[in-house]
Protein backbone atom coordinates (compact mmCIF):
# COMPACT_ATOMS: atom_id res chain seq x y z
CA UNK A 1 0.00 0.00 0.00
CA UNK A 2 1.77 2.98 -1.15
CA UNK A 3 1.51 6.51 1.24
CA UNK A 4 1.30 10.14 -0.61
CA UNK A 5 3.22 12.82 0.80
CA UNK A 6 0.88 15.11 0.21
CA UNK A 7 -0.42 16.87 3.47
CA UNK A 8 -4.02 15.95 2.66
CA UNK A 9 -5.81 13.12 4.50
CA UNK A 10 -5.45 10.05 2.73
CA UNK A 11 -8.64 8.92 1.07
CA UNK A 12 -9.28 5.78 3.81
CA UNK A 13 -9.55 7.41 7.31
CA UNK A 14 -12.26 5.57 9.64
CA UNK A 15 -12.00 6.87 12.46
CA UNK A 16 -12.82 10.79 10.93
CA UNK A 17 -16.14 9.13 10.12
CA UNK A 18 -18.72 9.81 12.34
CA UNK A 19 -22.61 9.72 12.38
CA UNK A 20 -24.65 12.53 10.90
CA UNK A 21 -24.55 15.61 12.80
CA UNK A 22 -26.55 19.03 12.40
CA UNK A 23 -24.56 20.29 9.59
CA UNK A 24 -23.92 16.84 7.70
CA UNK A 25 -27.88 16.82 7.79
CA UNK A 26 -28.35 19.42 6.21
CA UNK A 27 -25.74 19.05 4.16
CA UNK A 28 -27.55 15.82 2.90
CA UNK A 29 -31.13 17.60 2.77
CA UNK A 30 -29.34 19.92 0.42
CA UNK A 31 -27.84 16.78 -1.52
CA UNK A 32 -31.56 15.59 -1.87
CA UNK A 33 -33.19 18.11 -2.56
CA UNK A 34 -30.73 18.62 -5.49
CA UNK A 35 -30.99 15.33 -7.01
CA UNK A 36 -34.79 15.35 -6.68
CA UNK A 37 -34.62 18.36 -8.78
CA UNK A 38 -32.51 16.54 -11.73
CA UNK A 39 -35.16 14.76 -13.65
CA UNK A 40 -37.64 17.65 -13.34
CA UNK A 41 -34.58 20.37 -14.44
CA UNK A 42 -33.74 17.67 -17.31
CA UNK A 43 -37.26 17.74 -18.70
CA UNK A 44 -38.36 20.97 -18.48
CA UNK A 45 -36.44 21.97 -21.42
CA UNK A 46 -36.36 18.57 -23.10
CA UNK A 47 -38.65 20.72 -25.92
CA UNK A 48 -35.69 22.91 -27.02
CA UNK A 49 -32.19 20.50 -25.84
CA UNK A 50 -33.14 16.58 -26.22
CA UNK A 51 -32.27 15.25 -22.64
CA UNK A 52 -29.80 13.29 -24.18
CA UNK A 53 -27.52 16.50 -25.30
CA UNK A 54 -28.13 18.22 -22.14
CA UNK A 55 -26.62 15.17 -20.40
CA UNK A 56 -23.78 15.21 -22.86
CA UNK A 57 -23.28 18.81 -22.59
CA UNK A 58 -23.24 19.49 -18.33
CA UNK A 59 -20.85 16.49 -18.57
CA UNK A 60 -18.17 17.93 -20.50
CA UNK A 61 -18.30 20.90 -18.54
CA UNK A 62 -17.87 19.57 -15.06
CA UNK A 63 -15.69 17.40 -16.27
CA UNK A 64 -13.55 20.33 -16.65
CA UNK A 65 -14.05 21.87 -13.27
CA UNK A 66 -13.71 18.65 -11.88
CA UNK A 67 -10.53 18.38 -13.84
CA UNK A 68 -9.00 21.11 -12.53
CA UNK A 69 -9.95 20.63 -8.94
CA UNK A 70 -8.01 17.27 -9.21
CA UNK A 71 -5.02 18.78 -10.40
CA UNK A 72 -5.33 21.38 -7.83
CA UNK A 73 -5.55 18.45 -5.05
CA UNK A 74 -2.30 16.61 -6.52
CA UNK A 75 -3.72 14.28 -8.95
CA UNK A 76 -1.61 13.71 -11.68
CA UNK A 77 -1.49 12.24 -15.52
CA UNK A 78 0.27 8.98 -13.37
CA UNK A 79 -2.42 8.07 -10.99
CA UNK A 80 -5.16 8.49 -13.74
CA UNK A 81 -2.41 5.73 -15.76
CA UNK A 82 -2.49 3.67 -13.18
CA UNK A 83 -6.29 3.03 -12.96
CA UNK A 84 -7.05 4.00 -16.65
CA UNK A 85 -8.81 0.57 -17.64
CA UNK A 86 -11.52 0.29 -14.70
CA UNK A 87 -11.44 4.29 -15.08
CA UNK A 88 -13.04 3.62 -18.81
CA UNK A 89 -15.17 0.75 -17.75
CA UNK A 90 -16.86 3.24 -14.65
CA UNK A 91 -17.03 6.10 -17.41
CA UNK A 92 -18.72 3.42 -19.72
CA UNK A 93 -21.36 2.49 -16.98
CA UNK A 94 -21.95 6.19 -16.56
CA UNK A 95 -22.37 6.40 -19.88
CA UNK A 96 -25.00 3.92 -20.00
CA UNK A 97 -26.52 5.30 -16.89
CA UNK A 98 -27.40 8.87 -18.31
CA UNK A 99 -27.93 7.35 -21.92
CA UNK A 100 -31.29 5.33 -20.46
CA UNK A 101 -32.21 8.30 -18.21
CA UNK A 102 -32.11 10.73 -21.82
CA UNK A 103 -33.98 8.12 -23.66
CA UNK A 104 -36.44 7.05 -20.59
CA UNK A 105 -37.60 11.14 -20.07
CA UNK A 106 -38.45 11.23 -23.83
CA UNK A 107 -41.28 8.47 -22.43
CA UNK A 108 -41.90 8.18 -18.98
CA UNK A 109 -42.40 11.44 -16.16
CA UNK A 110 -39.75 12.95 -14.36
CA UNK A 111 -41.67 11.46 -10.87
CA UNK A 112 -40.92 7.69 -12.53
CA UNK A 113 -37.66 8.08 -13.46
CA UNK A 114 -36.88 9.67 -10.08
CA UNK A 115 -38.26 5.83 -8.51
CA UNK A 116 -37.13 3.65 -11.08
CA UNK A 117 -33.07 4.91 -10.60
CA UNK A 118 -32.98 4.15 -7.16
CA UNK A 119 -33.05 0.32 -7.88
CA UNK A 120 -29.42 0.61 -7.99
CA UNK A 121 -28.53 -0.19 -4.32
CA UNK A 122 -30.54 -3.44 -4.89
CA UNK A 123 -28.39 -3.87 -8.21
CA UNK A 124 -25.38 -3.17 -6.24
CA UNK A 125 -26.00 -5.56 -3.80
CA UNK A 126 -26.36 -8.52 -5.94
CA UNK A 127 -23.41 -7.62 -8.37
CA UNK A 128 -21.42 -7.50 -5.05
CA UNK A 129 -22.90 -10.16 -3.25
CA UNK A 130 -21.40 -12.26 -6.56
CA UNK A 131 -17.77 -11.16 -6.86
CA UNK A 132 -17.21 -9.46 -3.49
CA UNK A 133 -15.90 -11.60 -0.40
CA UNK A 134 -17.53 -11.02 2.80
CA UNK A 135 -20.91 -8.59 1.03
CA UNK A 136 -22.65 -12.32 0.74
CA UNK A 137 -26.51 -11.23 1.22
CA UNK A 138 -28.56 -12.80 4.25
CA UNK A 139 -31.97 -12.88 4.36
CA UNK A 140 -33.06 -9.20 5.27
CA UNK A 141 -31.21 -8.44 1.86
CA UNK A 142 -33.26 -10.73 -0.13
CA UNK A 143 -36.32 -9.72 1.87
CA UNK A 144 -35.90 -6.17 0.08
CA UNK A 145 -34.87 -7.43 -3.20
CA UNK A 146 -38.14 -9.19 -3.38
CA UNK A 147 -40.23 -6.09 -1.85
CA UNK A 148 -37.88 -3.73 -4.62
CA UNK A 149 -39.08 -5.87 -7.24
CA UNK A 150 -42.91 -6.49 -6.74
CA UNK A 151 -42.70 -2.69 -6.24
CA UNK A 152 -41.30 -2.52 -9.95
CA UNK A 153 -43.93 -4.91 -11.75
CA UNK A 154 -46.36 -2.70 -9.58
CA UNK A 155 -45.34 0.61 -10.02
CA UNK A 156 -44.85 -0.23 -14.24
CA UNK A 157 -48.48 -2.22 -14.06
CA UNK A 158 -51.32 -0.91 -16.45
CA UNK A 159 -54.05 1.41 -14.54
CA UNK A 160 -57.30 2.43 -15.32
CA UNK A 161 -56.77 5.85 -14.17
CA UNK A 162 -55.37 8.93 -15.45
CA UNK A 163 -52.25 9.75 -17.96
CA UNK A 164 -51.84 6.19 -18.00
CA UNK A 165 -54.87 4.89 -20.30
CA UNK A 166 -54.41 4.60 -24.19
CA UNK A 167 -50.83 4.90 -25.87
CA UNK A 168 -49.48 6.31 -22.96
CA UNK A 169 -49.58 3.18 -21.01
CA UNK A 170 -46.94 1.44 -23.46
CA UNK A 171 -44.92 5.02 -23.33
CA UNK A 172 -44.54 4.80 -19.75
CA UNK A 173 -43.64 1.35 -19.43
CA UNK A 174 -41.03 1.92 -21.65
CA UNK A 175 -39.62 4.69 -19.78
CA UNK A 176 -40.08 3.05 -17.13
CA UNK A 177 -37.81 -0.01 -18.21
CA UNK A 178 -35.22 2.57 -19.56
CA UNK A 179 -35.53 3.70 -15.63
CA UNK A 180 -34.44 0.70 -13.88
CA UNK A 181 -31.72 0.24 -17.01
CA UNK A 182 -30.51 3.44 -16.23
CA UNK A 183 -30.57 2.13 -12.40
CA UNK A 184 -28.33 -1.09 -13.40
CA UNK A 185 -25.65 1.10 -14.86
CA UNK A 186 -25.38 3.31 -11.58
CA UNK A 187 -24.74 0.10 -10.02
CA UNK A 188 -22.04 -1.19 -12.56
CA UNK A 189 -19.99 2.05 -11.05
CA UNK A 190 -20.55 1.10 -8.14
CA UNK A 191 -19.05 -2.52 -8.41
CA UNK A 192 -16.18 -1.45 -10.72
CA UNK A 193 -15.43 0.79 -8.25
CA UNK A 194 -15.50 -1.33 -4.80
CA UNK A 195 -13.75 -4.23 -7.09
CA UNK A 196 -10.97 -2.25 -8.78
CA UNK A 197 -7.66 -0.22 -7.77
CA UNK A 198 -10.50 2.89 -8.05
CA UNK A 199 -11.00 1.88 -4.57
CA UNK A 200 -8.21 3.22 -3.78
CA UNK A 201 -7.64 6.71 -6.05
CA UNK A 202 -9.19 10.12 -4.90
CA UNK A 203 -12.92 10.20 -6.02
CA UNK A 204 -12.20 13.24 -8.18
CA UNK A 205 -10.33 10.94 -10.39
CA UNK A 206 -12.79 8.87 -10.30
CA UNK A 207 -15.56 11.50 -10.95
CA UNK A 208 -12.94 13.27 -14.18
CA UNK A 209 -13.18 9.39 -15.55
CA UNK A 210 -17.06 9.28 -15.54
CA UNK A 211 -17.78 12.57 -17.00
CA UNK A 212 -15.21 12.78 -19.36
CA UNK A 213 -16.21 10.02 -20.64
CA UNK A 214 -19.84 10.07 -20.72
CA UNK A 215 -19.80 13.82 -22.25
CA UNK A 216 -18.04 12.60 -25.25
CA UNK A 217 -19.83 9.52 -25.99
CA UNK A 218 -22.98 10.78 -25.31
CA UNK A 219 -22.05 14.21 -27.53
CA UNK A 220 -21.23 12.00 -30.23
CA UNK A 221 -24.75 10.03 -29.81
CA UNK A 222 -26.59 12.99 -29.32
CA UNK A 223 -25.13 14.40 -32.63
CA UNK A 224 -25.69 11.13 -34.57
CA UNK A 225 -29.71 11.14 -33.44
CA UNK A 226 -29.00 14.79 -34.82
CA UNK A 227 -30.28 16.27 -31.69
CA UNK A 228 -27.28 18.95 -32.07
CA UNK A 229 -28.84 20.85 -34.69
CA UNK A 230 -32.09 21.33 -32.95
CA UNK A 231 -30.52 22.84 -30.09
CA UNK A 232 -32.42 26.20 -28.88
CA UNK A 233 -30.81 28.45 -26.88
CA UNK A 234 -33.59 30.29 -24.60
CA UNK A 235 -33.62 31.70 -20.49
CA UNK A 236 -35.34 28.29 -19.27
CA UNK A 237 -32.47 26.48 -21.36
CA UNK A 238 -29.81 28.78 -19.15
CA UNK A 239 -30.96 28.47 -16.27
CA UNK A 240 -31.72 24.79 -16.42
CA UNK A 241 -28.57 23.85 -17.77
CA UNK A 242 -26.78 26.34 -15.32
CA UNK A 243 -28.10 24.01 -12.77
CA UNK A 244 -27.39 20.66 -14.24
CA UNK A 245 -23.73 21.38 -14.39
CA UNK A 246 -22.69 23.76 -11.59
CA UNK A 247 -25.10 22.21 -9.15
CA UNK A 248 -25.76 18.42 -10.39
CA UNK A 249 -22.33 17.18 -12.17
CA UNK A 250 -19.96 19.43 -10.14
CA UNK A 251 -21.62 20.81 -7.10
CA UNK A 252 -23.64 17.99 -5.72
CA UNK A 253 -21.54 15.10 -6.75
CA UNK A 254 -18.21 16.70 -5.07
CA UNK A 255 -20.21 17.20 -2.24
CA UNK A 256 -21.66 13.55 -1.99
CA UNK A 257 -17.80 12.18 -2.12
CA UNK A 258 -17.05 15.34 0.80
CA UNK A 259 -19.67 13.80 2.68
CA UNK A 260 -18.62 10.25 2.02
CA UNK A 261 -14.99 11.26 3.92
CA UNK A 262 -16.38 12.23 6.54
CA UNK A 263 -19.70 10.48 7.65
CA UNK A 264 -20.70 6.88 7.98
CA UNK A 265 -22.14 5.92 4.46
CA UNK A 266 -24.42 3.85 5.80
CA UNK A 267 -25.75 6.87 7.61
CA UNK A 268 -25.39 8.72 4.41
CA UNK A 269 -26.98 5.78 2.17
CA UNK A 270 -30.21 5.86 4.19
CA UNK A 271 -30.96 9.24 4.01
CA UNK A 272 -30.10 9.69 0.33
CA UNK A 273 -33.82 7.93 -0.01
CA UNK A 274 -35.51 10.91 0.39
CA UNK A 275 -33.80 12.05 -2.99
CA UNK A 276 -36.53 10.19 -5.19
CA UNK A 277 -39.31 11.71 -2.49
CA UNK A 278 -38.25 14.70 -3.80
CA UNK A 279 -38.54 13.50 -7.39
CA UNK A 280 -41.85 13.06 -7.24
CA UNK A 281 -43.01 15.91 -5.32
CA UNK A 282 -41.24 18.59 -7.76
CA UNK A 283 -42.59 16.17 -10.47
CA UNK A 284 -46.09 16.19 -9.75
CA UNK A 285 -46.03 20.36 -8.44
CA UNK A 286 -43.76 21.98 -11.05
CA UNK A 287 -44.64 19.81 -14.04
CA UNK A 288 -48.60 18.99 -13.32
CA UNK A 289 -47.41 14.88 -13.60
CA UNK A 290 -49.69 12.75 -12.33
CA UNK A 291 -49.52 9.94 -10.12
CA UNK A 292 -51.57 6.64 -10.43
CA UNK A 293 -52.30 4.66 -7.04
CA UNK A 294 -50.29 1.66 -8.65
CA UNK A 295 -47.29 4.05 -8.79
CA UNK A 296 -47.36 5.73 -5.45
CA UNK A 297 -48.00 2.38 -3.98
CA UNK A 298 -44.87 0.19 -6.10
CA UNK A 299 -42.60 3.58 -5.85
CA UNK A 300 -43.25 3.43 -1.51
CA UNK A 301 -42.20 -0.50 -2.35
CA UNK A 302 -39.39 0.21 -4.10
CA UNK A 303 -37.80 2.72 -1.72
CA UNK A 304 -38.75 0.44 1.32
CA UNK A 305 -36.85 -2.35 -0.16
CA UNK A 306 -33.62 -0.62 -0.96
CA UNK A 307 -33.99 0.77 2.53
CA UNK A 308 -33.51 -2.60 3.69
CA UNK A 309 -31.39 -3.32 1.28
CA UNK A 310 -28.40 -1.04 1.87
CA UNK A 311 -29.39 -0.32 5.88
CA UNK A 312 -26.25 -1.04 7.92
CA UNK A 313 -26.92 -4.72 10.17
CA UNK A 314 -27.44 -4.38 13.62
CA UNK A 315 -24.25 -5.03 16.32
CA UNK A 316 -24.23 -7.32 18.69
CA UNK A 317 -21.03 -6.51 19.96
CA UNK A 318 -21.11 -3.58 22.93
CA UNK A 319 -19.74 -0.53 20.75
Amino acid sequence: MTTRAATQPTPDTPATRRALDMQGSLLMLVFCLALGLQQVAIKWIAADIAPIAQIAIRSLLAAVLVIAVAWARGVRLADARAVFWPGVAVGIGFSAEFCFVALGLEYTTASHMSVFLYTAPVFAALGLHFLVPGEQLRLRHWTGIAIAFAGIVLAMAPTGGGKADGPAVSSLIIGDILGTMAGMGWAATTVVVRTTALSEQRPTLTLAFQLSIAGISLLLIAAGLGHIGDIRITAPVLVSMSFQTFGIAFGVLLLWFALLRRYLASRLGVFSFLSPVFGVIFGALLLGEALTWNFVVGGVAIIAGVIIVSAPARRTAPQ
